[in-house]
């Protein structure tokens, strides 16, 4: 069941999911024509009612709501230093 988010968890929502943050979704129970469990995705924006914009892996576009929608960060490795394996001098 949706519930309507308050202004200041939008927000919150927008800080925590930024543009370009990889989701594995679990299930999706109320959508009709669900994406598969297991399916990861990219989170492309956070709307003002605080549904997750994502394109999914299967090239797929849906909205992820959260709190219905059952889903996790993918947590990815940090990139290596511009520097790492260069002499400083």
């Amino acid at each position: 069941m949706y519930r309507e988010l308050k202004p200041y968890q939008i927000e919150r929502l927008k800080e925590q999911y930024p543009p370009g943050t990889r989701i594995e979704l679990h299930f999706m129970p109320d959508d009709p024509r669900p994406i598969k469990p297991g399916t990861c995705g990219t989170v492309r924006f956070v709307d003002d009612i605080g549904t997750l914009h994502c394109e999914f892996d299967d090239g797929r576009m849906l909205g992820v709501i959260w709190g219905v929608d059952s889903f996790s960060v993918i947590e990815q490795e940090e990139a290596p230093a511009e520097s790492e394996g260069m002499d400083m001098g």
